[in-house]
């Protein structure tokens, strides 16, 4: 049972938990889902509510937002003769909790006016067919004998999540349903859609026998059959009026809303006796093969076979990293942390309840993020991702936004519309360099990518009047044929592109946002100080692994589109960088106008020191010219200033009587490296300041503005104060917070970021979500918006790359810990266990002076129990040579003692 200090508690396994206090809400959920995302999609409640979807043409059951989870979307009857009737929606009572694991929900309820106890076990199988499993226990815990019915009721949807709100009652009016010894089937005759009807290609199911092999003794296949006219889903007429099931007619079965209610024959159980019911719900392409589907699960054995092999599939998808701190509870939170970038793989930002406003696809910014922990988590898969998604990049440096199932499928905006967010071209090289320096493939940085096409030119500001979509959507050369350029030169397009792409400030544009979404009203005139820190620092790290892969590949020229010379400015034409408009001019005045509506095709060679030099003089001026001219102060405190509005004002500062401040604005400029280690200890000292949440104990996205909108900078302050993108406690930006302190080498504060989600998470009353980070918590505690969150893969990286300090640096491994003392456990030791060079690795700290951060360096390692000679640098961290790991392929245990630093001379 949970402890009083937290929502849940963990078996000894380490990942399965269970939570009483979770059955006091209808609004909490967890997600069940098949391996990939073209497999089932489900949310589920403590009350069984939730939904269950293929995709947004394909739900199975009625679509669920957030409010909706307050009714049962499936659900048991027990009636018992003379005492009464039970559902899985009553309110609950003393003794019902939830257990859950990967990924797999337990609900065990409580019916002591029956004599009985009852639970449902849901989950989805990992063997790819498109069902859901529940098996329903009921057990007899009186002392006496008691007869029961069972009736189920699993509502039947079966078409597009438009059809929720758009032609409602129309659509089902194509329903043609089937009673049959298993249950029930509903079979649509077309797909409605008013821009062109199609032909239904699956039928959706609802199938049912007991642990004895016994089916259904008959249904209640429609809503009016079993609901009725004055019943309601927790009250069904059927019941109430102890109707009997009966075959009905053609005519009172077509057109209707289905639903598999299925009526199992009475059963007598005796004291401790239970009897079981497993039921599938579903869709496959025809009835035949919804049957066949079934048969797979249709017997006791079956079933818990099919349980075994989904908690070992998902078990082992967060097997490849784990951290053992010492809290046992943080151990084990964490395997569901890491578990949330798979989640995010399949779900992308769509298809659980908070996420209503997704349609599918996969945006550019997440794919990317998702990307980080999956290279550490599933290396494998990587590469190929990773090539695939360089091909949505634009020539303009901008990209397509959504990325499709199919590999090379981009969308320019699942909504249709166009814009452009301007931090999309930072978070591409961020997965490349964490690839490269994990994998050692620097040859991957050349390796040839076309580029996503189509009418949007010029950063949106143009249009190609004579694109058409049978022009293809990839960039074609002067000569028609498509272009590629290398990963490199498309990392360097983004980049490049932005540095020239200045507002009035001589601040990179604002655009239709930046990661914050919510900055969206800003166009014109709004620009992003943060962000242009991002960009910035990244200019050093291109130039840096640029010449790192050059070396590692015996190249010592790089070849790229001619007209990129236009932007590589100190290799041909200089450009005055404090004067804004002649940079603005050379972008849209000159490489715009070169680069549509095609290149040319022609690629010149140019050195890899040249460009390197031309990378980071351009980062020299970025820097200064921040640090010059965006520093804010109030009182004793100084930060930076991260926007500029739509009206060309400062947003940051004092304004009104308050402080105007955001997270965003202090992360990028010291998670790059611009801010010096002074002016990092000042921006801390004011975000505890303003941005701490003194009762809650996280930090705010930003403070409180006090306005009711923000017309000339964005939707966000329209929302309510500490909720969303309006001064929340936003996850995400935590995190990287945390990683630019730990960048900055503040390990204290950077476990002091990292542990205040943890802490947020866990809170017995106020949070209320399952193991895991929320996308944020809003004003009250409430964590919000769960599992689907780019938040989940940055915690990992930072907690793996940055705490334990356990990293890749061009295939090599460095290990250079900034573990706080209370992070080792009693023997002071602290190990962390992960995947490199293709072996399991695990590392393990041992820390007997009990020293803090800042206070230990490596002293020597252990390699299997052998001296690793000569690997510690001089700032007391280590790095262990990939061919050391290339001698075999079993488990490796490093053993790192750690000893006092040594003062410098």
């Amino acid at each position: 049972m949970p402890s009083a200090d937290s929502f849940y508690s963990f078996f000894p396994d380490g990942i399965t938990f269970s939570s009483s206090a979770a059955m006091g809400s209808r609004l909490i959920y967890a997600p069940l889902c098949g391996i990939d995302g073209a497999g089932i999609k489900s949310s589920i409640t403590p009350f069984l509510g939730g939904d269950i979807k293929v995709d947004k043409f394909s739900y199975v059951n009625k679509p669920a937002s957030r409010e909706d989870l307050r009714s049962s979307s499936r659900n048991l009857f027990v009636a018992v003769e003379g005492k009464g009737l039970f559902s899985f929606a009553e309110l609950p009572l003393a003794g019902d909790q939830v257990e859950a694991g990967q990924l797999w929900h337990r609900v065990v309820r409580q019916a002591p006016a029956l004599g009985l106890e009852l639970s449902a076990l849901s989950f989805v199988p990992v063997s790819g067919e498109k069902l859901e499993l529940t098996r329903f226990t009921v057990r007899n815990v009186s002392s006496a004998p008691v007869k029961f019915t069972a009736t189920t009721a699993f509502v039947l949807f079966g078409r597009a999540l438009a059809n929720k709100h758009d032609h409602e009652h129309v659509t089902a009016l194509l329903n043609r349903i089937d009673q049959c010894p298993e249950g029930v089937v509903a079979g649509p005759t077309m797909a409605f859609n008013e821009e062109g009807h199609k032909l239904a290609r699956a039928v959706y199911y609802v199938f049912g026998c007991s642990n004895a092999g016994q089916l259904p003794e008959g249904s209640f296949p429609t809503f009016e059959s079993f609901f009725g006219e004055g019943g309601t889903f927790e009250c069904p007429s059927a019941l109430i009026n102890n109707a009997l099931p009966r075959l009905l007619s053609e005519a009172e079965r077509e057109g209707q809303e289905a639903v598999g209610s299925l009526r199992f024959s009475a059963a007598v159980l005796a004291p401790g006796q239970e009897s079981s019911f497993i039921v599938a719900i579903g869709t496959a392409e025809t009835k035949a093969a919804a049957l066949v589907d079934f048969a797979r699960f249709a017997t006791p054995d079956l079933f818990a076979a099919a349980w075994a092999a989904n908690s070992v599939f998902w078990a082992g998808k967060t097997a490849a990293v784990q951290f053992h701190s010492a809290d046992p509870a943080f151990t084990s939170w964490m395997r569901w942390v890491a578990l949330q970038p798979v989640l995010r793989r399949i779900y992308g930002c769509s298809f659980l309840p908070d996420h209503d406003y997704g349609k599918g696809g996969k945006g550019w910014r997440d794919i990317w993020q998702d990307l980080l922990s999956l290279i550490l988590i599933e290396p494998g898969e990587v590469r190929g991702q990773l090539l695939n998604n360089f091909a949505g990049v634009r020539i303009d440096g901008t990209n397509a936004t959504i990325i499709g199932q199919q590999p090379g499928e981009f969308i320019a905006d699942r909504n249709a519309i166009t814009r452009v967010w301007m931090d999309h071209g930072v978070w591409p090289f961020t997965t490349t360099q964490l690839y490269i320096d994990q994998s050692g493939d620097a040859a991957f940085l050349f390796e040839l990518v076309p580029y996503f096409c189509d009418p949007q030119q010029s950063r949106s500001f143009g249009k190609n009047e004579h694109w058409v979509s049978s022009h293809g959507n990839q960039l074609k050369a002067a000569t028609g044929e498509v272009y590629q350029g290398t990963v490199l030169e498309h990392i360097l397009v983004q980049h490049l592109v932005q540095f020239f792409n200045v507002g009035g400030h001589n601040i990179t544009r604002l655009e239709s946002a930046d990661w914050n979404d919510g900055l969206d009203m800003a166009f014109k005139h709004g620009e992003s100080v943060a962000f242009m820190s991002f960009y910035a620092g990244n200019l050093f790290k291109i130039a840096d692994l640029l010449e790192a892969a050059g070396q590692a590949c015996g190249r010592r020229t790089i070849r790229v589109a001619a007209e990129l010379r236009l932007l590589l400015d100190t290799l041909s034409l200089a450009v005055d960088y404090n004067d804004a408009a002649a940079k603005r001019a050379r972008l849209f005045d000159e490489y715009f106008k070169a680069v549509h509506p095609a290149v040319s095709g022609e690629t010149v060679e140019l050195a890899v020191a040249a460009v390197a030099a031309d990378l980071r003089h351009k980062g020299q001026w970025a820097f200064g010219h921040i640090r010059a001219h965006e520093m804010v102060s109030f009182g004793a405190d100084r930060w930076f200033n991260g926007y500029y509005d739509n009206d060309g004002a400062r947003v940051e500062g004092h304004k009104n009587g308050r402080v105007w401040m955001t997270l965003t604005g202090q992360v990028f400029p010291l998670m790059s490296g611009l801010a010096t280690r002074e002016e990092a200890r000042e921006v801390v000292k004011a975000v505890e300041h303003f941005l701490k949440d003194p009762q809650l104990g996280g930090y705010r996205l930003n403070t409180d503005f006090g306005l009711r909108t923000y017309l000339s900078f964005g939707r966000a302050f329209g929302f309510a104060f500490g909720t969303k993108e309006n001064g929340a406690v936003f996850s995400h930006m935590v995190v990287m917070y945390a990683y630019a302190l730990y960048a900055q080498g503040l390990s204290r504060e950077g476990y002091r970021a990292l542990r205040s989600l943890y802490d947020m998470s866990r809170h017995p009353y106020r949070a209320r979500i399952y193991p895991g980070v929320p996308e944020y918590f809003d004003a009250s505690g409430r964590g919000m918006y769960h599992f689907l969150t780019g938040s989940a893969s940055w915690y990992v990286l930072t907690l793996l790359t940055q705490a334990y300090g356990v990293r890749g640096c061009m295939g090599d491994l460095v290990l250079a810990p900034q573990l706080v003392l209370e992070e080792f456990n009693a023997q002071g030791e602290a190990r962390v266990d992960f995947q490199f060079a293709g072996r399991p690795v695990a590392v393990v700290y041992s820390n007997p002076a009990r020293l803090d951060a800042g206070a230990y360096r490596v002293e020597q390692i252990f390699f299997n129990g052998v001296v690793v000679p000569d690997p510690i640098n001089s700032d007391g961290t280590a790095r262990l040579e990939r061919a050391l790991f290339r001698q075999g392929t079993s488990a490796v245990e490093l053993r790192v003692e750690l000893s006092r630093q040594r003062c410098s001379s």
